[in-house]
């Protein structure tokens, strides 16, 4: 099980979330006066509510936590400021450059696989090639919405194809332990148990012979098909500067061959699909 201190609830005070975000750091009040340019005494006296923090103030301190968009608009409502940062569904129109960025981006990596996750990895929106890596999974896993790293790694997902599925799940849990040490979020730590708990199927296929030829460099998705088994890398894609909350937590995952085999494999099934 993972452990992470409970976050304040919203309708804790500031000096509540900043003193969790600030330990949620490990910083020291001296560290944080510090970083924000501002006295320590000052400091105490805003976690414990005795001092009142402007809202450049309170925009400064989130910026030295680098504190997500969505827990600054927390932290500002706490402090008694309206939200900054606006948060929209992918679907309105405000965002419909970048949804169209989002779909350039899938449609241009075709014919490999590529997906779009929110903050909690549900899935957004997908290329033609991810459903056909999805062939075999249970129904009820695949309904909306869909969590990718649930239907990678749960003994009625894909795990069962996956060829190296203790190392992918291990770099998975990491990943996502990562991101919860960044977030603090409760339900990717909720996740995380749930991931960790289920059993790890007893899986043996033939690796390819070349697989080797990634260690040190990334970890391979090794997925195994009736055109053998599929070596894969992937990238994140997110974008650089969001103002927005959706923006922020949206990320693009994207498969690239990491043999030829696998290549000309998703070329011909790309043709198939299209046919």
């Amino acid at each position: 099980m993972t452990s992470q201190p409970t976050p304040p609830t919203a309708a804790d005070s500031f000096g509540a979330h900043l003193r969790h975000w600030r330990r949620h750091r490990r910083l020291s009040q001296l560290d944080l006066a510090h970083e924000a340019q501002v006295s320590t005494r000052h400091l105490s006296y805003v976690e414990t509510g005795r001092a009142e923090p402007s809202r450049e103030m309170v925009l400064r301190l989130a910026e030295r936590l680098d504190v997500p968009l969505r827990e600054r608009n927390t932290l500002l409502v706490a402090a008694g400021y309206a939200p900054m940062y606006r948060q929209r569904s992918l679907d309105d129109p405000a965002l419909a450059p970048a949804r169209q960025a989002v779909e350039l981006v899938l449609k241009g990596h075709e014919p490999f696989p590529a997906l779009a996750v929110d903050r909690h990895w549900n899935l957004v929106a997908h290329n033609a090639l991810v459903p056909l890596l999805m062939d075999g999974a249970s129904p009820a896993l695949l309904t909306p919405p869909v969590n990718v790293l649930r239907l990678s790694l749960h003994p009625e997902g894909v795990a069962p194809r996956i060829a190296n599925l203790a190392q992918w799940r291990a770099h998975l849990l990491e990943r996502l332990q990562q991101q919860i040490a960044a977030t603090g979020d409760a339900t990717l730590t909720a996740l995380h148990d749930e991931l960790a708990a289920y059993p790890a199927p007893q899986v043996s296929h033939d690796t390819p012979a070349n697989h080797s030829a990634l260690a040190g460099v990334a970890v391979p998705f090794q997925y195994v098909t009736p055109q053998g088994v599929l070596s894969f890398i992937s990238t994140t894609t997110i974008f650089g500067t969001p103002v927005d909350v959706t923006l922020q937590e949206l990320a693009v995952e994207s498969f690239f061959p990491a043999d030829a085999h696998t290549a000309a494999v998703l070329a011909a099934m790309a043709t198939q699909a299209s046919g």
